[in-house]
């Protein structure tokens, strides 16, 4: 079984939108665990109508301490850390089981706008969806606008975008990450431990953790990126949603507090990332 965990607070139109794709696109018998940080327009009753187990906190909390609270009670042997503001791709989640399977990865990410395969590639999707985004959000951010961003984006051909990286990039992977989906397996919860509570930057410390397992252990593969394998992510609405501080606030740290310029520059040449 698939464990797929979420954290969210409010943003119902968002809420639909990935639920009606991740119940679509989704080919693997799998959970969901909703981690819902006091939301207050009906997002907890949603998801609970639609059979997910929602796990309801009276205050907000952080990314990390939710993704833990979800692992907690999951009962898969892989683990999807997928962000609420995304829309998946056509089968995702096998695809990116069999990317890691056949890349001997125990974590990994999908691609997306904020990484592809080369710099370049990169840069020119993130031109695209700035100016459809800007002109999208005239309408306001709700079911319609969400919709027609990500229409305009892909041409009007979502599972033909997907189908065609797919093709092209069928079980490649680069060494990286995009946080807004994240696969691991169990054995690599065991090897890597939870989500480090601490810090706000915990996709980042992850893919870190992996690298610096990788070079001390050699039990494990740094964090990857599987290139066929593309979830769209909308980009910052959590943060236009403007939810309520971090009850956890006073015990985040930033990235550079928990891991030193050393550490980077020896994780850097060491495993040549």
């Amino acid at each position: 079984m698939l464990s797929i965990i979420t954290a969210i607070h409010n943003q119902l139109p968002v809420n639909r939108l990935f639920w009606e794709h991740l119940k679509r696109y989704t080919a693997t018998p799998f959970e969901l665990i909703i981690i819902d940080n006091a939301s207050t327009d009906g997002s907890a009753e949603f998801f609970e109508s639609v059979g997910a187990r929602v796990i309801r906190n009276a205050v907000n909390y952080s990314y990390p301490v939710s993704q833990n609270q979800g692992i907690a009670v999951a009962k898969g042997d892989w683990f999807g850390f997928l962000n609420n503001d995304i829309i998946v791709s056509p089968d995702w989640d096998r695809h990116l089981m069999d990317n890691m399977t056949a890349n001997n990865l125990e974590v990994a990410t999908c691609c997306g706008l904020e990484q592809l395969e080369t710099q370049e590639a990169t840069q020119a999707v993130k031109r695209r969806w700035k100016r459809i985004k800007g002109i999208c959000s005239l309408f306001g951010i709700n079911a319609f606008s969400l919709r027609l961003m990500h229409r305009w984006m892909y041409r009007g051909d979502w599972k033909g975008f997907c189908a065609d990286r797919y093709r092209r990039f069928r079980l490649q992977a680069a060494e990286g990450f995009v946080g807004n989906t994240v696969m691991m397996t169990r054995s690599a919860l065991d090897k890597l431990g939870p989500w480090d509570e601490t810090m706000q930057g915990a996709d980042f410390d992850l893919y870190l953790r992996s690298k610096k397992r990788a070079l001390e252990q050699g039990d494990i593969q740094p964090m990857h990126i599987a290139l066929d394998t593309f979830n769209h992510h909308f980009i910052r609405l959590t943060v236009k949603a403007r939810p309520p501080q971090f009850a956890d606030a006073g015990n985040l740290l930033k990235l550079e507090q928990k891991w030193t310029e050393a550490d980077l520059k020896l994780l850097q040449e060491r495993l040549g990332g």
